[in-house]
């Protein structure tokens, strides 16, 4: 016989095929489904996957930003580091300077990096255009794509500073610079306009070296440029490695986020591959107790079944990709906005080796039960027929009987104990999509509290700036991808002396804020470089005055400051130092020296993890150079801000009316794939209920007829069907629920400890009691949802015949 095509063999495949059109449609849209969510979950993989090394590769990225003082060093004498030993390319120089934009609705922005450029393109950091156009003359700028959003398109307009005779600035493309070079760039005429007194024009020169992987060879190469150039030129320096840190720790933290889903949806769709196949073996026996008799050897009869899964599933696995590579697109674009050059396809090498996987995978999951096919006696099958066997499940209809339930209840409730096999395989169908129901949820809220919990400070509903715009606020080394009409993107800054000292007198400020109508509380804060012992560099100081209760972080251990004395420092901090909670350490702090005690780690990733947080009293000499302000309900923070502004405005003060923080977009991300996976997993649940109630209820057809023709309603044989998935339901909630809490809890601290950072219990403890009944109510829900449609066509069938079908 042919092994397929027009013999023997391919008419029983193609007859199995299409007369088992409901197990032919679920096989069909399982591994869609478990496709596709392997095609978006491997995209993902791929783009988080290094994203900043393919990045940095692809713009030729600067190994150092640095920045000089143009009074000291010449274009020509920067022009000559170019042949420096080890330095392999180099741009520049570029006019810098720094800006705090006014938008169009008077809200401000931080204190941004502008570098004047004439085009995208350069032998180092090929800035990527990503919308618009560049800058061609005066009034124009290209800003961070991370900025592009709801508050900032092309065509917005910013005014240059708060000064009468501000600039205004009209936005004409979003460009990325995967080394976080600048935060806007101007042509070079525009930027030297806008340099003022305050912020200065420095000249950037942007370096390439032939060895740059390590801290130390960067500080080598950093050596050579001061030691190339004139005594003071170099006023600070940023490392791409400190980037790059920063960058794979996000894209590390979805890995495991990534796997966990992955794992479920390959689990599943082997669990309802092979139930489906074991239930039309279990129901075909006669057809193949007939095969055998008429010549088909046992080889024959196993391929004979698995090709009846394996030619669905490559039309699911077909309509997969392309569904993987549609529903990725929108995550990859997300993914782009926060790592910079990511591809907007799937990866090529995706697209095969997931088809593949799922082909291997559905022909192992039909090829156990096509040998048990392949191995039974002609004459026991033909007797046999598709009926189970009478003895299995007497026990169980005895036992419902005793239930005061009617009796249609009660027998469905028994029924899934005729065929085990089957009832275990809807359980575990059940059991995985209401455990990635429960982890997506927990995962979700975990992630939403993660958004809530960063950078405390953006809450306050005011900023008073004693001193302006350089008065420490905004002066941070990293760069992370939000909103800037958030209030809470902060420029990057480069190394180099503390910057921003308050030139206001903050009592004056101070006094100011308590007598200003609608103040409701307030706090004092400064910021700095400080150098703790044991540690070299230096790391970033928060200190603060007064009750900084509002803008505490999450406590992972220990408690927030209360006093002098006191430090709370990140879990990072805790691990390079080898310290722990109540121990000491020795903070220098604007050349005062204090030993603080350690009494709290904080959920902190800024700075590398290294941002410690004081007291302010706890270094005599040091000032607020902000004040952080709530404000009394029903007072509106704007209105506050500028009647505040134009208290402290003659003291040489400013205060600016922050707006609530957006999610974070990678945040953003994780919680739409979850939602995406969660959807595809529980769907494919469902299916695998459908498929095996319209097994059940086929082989029950004509028991059916005889309990209509003894005055069964449609519906009481409606509710027959349900019940005999209601209890399929309750276990596979009950069991699905704990499991998916314990994934939680399992998957949750690794992501944490791949981005470098333990979780409070503000992210871990997010479940509450009535969640959790509803998540269990979700496994019956799925089980009762896949049993629908079978019920209605029970319902439906003709007392006649259903008795006459065999």
């Amino acid at each position: 016989m042919s092994r397929f095509g027009s013999g023997a063999l391919g008419r029983v495949v193609r007859s199995g095929v299409g007369r088992r059109r409901v197990q032919t449609l679920v096989i069909a849209v399982a591994t869609m489904m478990a496709v596709a969510s392997a095609v978006v979950a491997g995209s993902l993989v791929v783009a988080t996957n290094a994203p900043f090394d393919r990045a940095f590769a692809s713009q030729h990225g600067a190994h150092i930003t640095a920045e000089f003082d143009p009074d000291r060093v010449s274009a020509a004498q920067l022009a000559s580091t170019r042949s420096l030993d080890g330095v392999t390319a180099s741009a520049g120089p570029f006019p810098s300077t720094t800006i705090s934009p006014v938008g169009q609705d008077g809200g401000h922005l931080p204190a941004l990096t502008l570098v004047g450029r004439p085009g995208p393109g350069s032998d180092v950091d090929e800035v990527d255009l990503k919308s618009g156009r560049w800058a061609r003359k005066s009034g124009e700028i290209v800003l961070s794509a991370s900025f592009s959003g709801e508050f900032l398109k092309l065509g917005s307009t910013l005014m240059s500073s708060e000064a009468a005779d501000a600039r205004t600035l009209t936005v004409v493309g979003f460009a990325l610079s995967a080394g976080g070079s600048a935060d806007l760039w101007a042509t070079p005429a525009q930027v030297r306009s806008l340099a003022t007194g305050d912020s200065g024009l420095t000249s950037q020169m942007l370096y390439r070296f032939d060895s740059a992987g390590t801290k130390s060879q960067i500080a080598d190469d950093r050596k050579k440029l001061t030691a190339a150039l004139p005594s003071g030129a170099l006023v600070g320096t940023q490392s791409w490695l400190d980037t790059k840190r920063a960058a794979d720790q996000g894209a590390a933290a979805t890995i495991p986020f990534l796997f966990a889903f992955g794992v479920l949806g390959i689990v599943m769709s082997v669990i309802i591959v092979g139930s489906v196949i074991s239930g039309a073996v279990g129901t075909s026996l006669r057809r193949i107790g007939i095969l055998k008799a008429i010549g088909f050897t046992p080889g024959e009869v196993v391929r004979a079944y698995v090709a009846q899964a394996l030619i669905p599933a490559s039309a699911g696995i077909a309509l997969g990709v392309v569904l993987g590579n549609l529903l990725a697109v929108p995550l990859l674009e997300d993914t782009e906005s926060v790592y910079g050059t990511v591809s907007l396809s799937v990866a090529w090498w995706v697209d095969v080796v997931v088809p593949a996987c799922a082909l291997l995978v559905v022909g192992i999951a039909a090829l156990l039960p096509a040998l048990r096919a392949g191995r039974l006696r002609t004459v026991e099958a033909i007797a046999v027929g598709r009926a189970p066997r009478t003895a299995r499940g007497q026990w169980a209809h005895r036992a419902a009987g005793r239930l005061p339930l009617p009796r249609p209840v009660t027998y469905g409730l028994a029924s899934p104990f005729a065929h085990p096999v089957r009832a275990v395989a809807m359980v575990l169908a059940v059991t995985f999509g209401t455990v990635a129901a429960t982890f997506a949820v927990g995962l979700t809220q975990s992630l939403n509290a993660v958004g809530s919990a960063q950078d405390p400070e953006d809450r306050a509903d005011v900023t008073a700036i004693s001193g302006g715009p350089n008065s420490g606020v905004g002066q941070r080394v990293e760069k992370k991808p939000k909103q800037p009409a958030a209030g809470a993107e902060r420029a990057p800054a480069t190394s180099g002396p503390n910057q921003g000292q308050p030139s206001a007198d903050p009592d004056a400020v101070r006094a100011a804020i308590a007598a200003q109508p609608g103040t409701a509380s307030y706090y004092g804060v400064a910021r700095g470089d400080a150098t703790v012992s044991g540690i070299s560099g230096t790391v970033r100081a928060v200190l603060y005055q007064g009750d900084s209760r509002p803008g505490s972080y999450e406590m992972i251990h220990g408690h927030w400051i209360d006093g002098r004395g006191q430090v709370v420092v990140p879990t990072r901090f805790l691990e390079r130092t080898g310290t722990k909670i109540g121990d000491t350490v020795r903070v220098t702090f604007e050349k005062e020296s204090v030993s603080l005690r350690i009494v709290g780690e904080a959920f902190d990733t800024s700075d590398d993890g290294m941002q410690v947080h004081a007291d302010l009293d706890s270094f005599p000499s040091a000032e607020p150079g902000a004040f952080q302000i709530e404000v009394d309900p029903g007072v509106t923070p704007a209105e506050y801000a500028d009647e505040l502004g134009d208290a402290i405005e003659p003291l040489g003060a400013d205060a600016i009316a922050n707006f609530a923080p957006k999610g974070e977009n990678m945040i953003l991300v994780l919680e739409a794939m979850a939602a995406l996976l969660t959807l595809m997993l529980v769907s494919v649940a469902g299916l695998g209920v459908l498929n095996s109630v319209v097994l059940d209820t086929r082989e029950r057809v004509h028991d059916l007829g005889v309990c209509k023709a003894l005055g069964m309603s449609p519906r009481q044989t409606v509710g027959l069907v349900l019940a005999s998935v209601a209890g399929i339901g309750v276990v596979g909630g009950l069991i699905g629920v704990p499991a998916g809490f314990a994934l939680h809890g399992y998957v949750l601290p690794v992501m944490g400890e791949a981005a470098g950072t333990g979780l409070p219990p503000s992210v871990l403890d997010v479940y509450d009691p009535s969640q959790l009944v509803l998540l269990g109510l979700a496994g019956v829900l799925v089980a009762l949802l896949g049993a629908t449609a079978p019920a209605g066509w029970a319902a439906k069938v003709r007392t006649a015949t259903a008795l006459r079908t065999e």
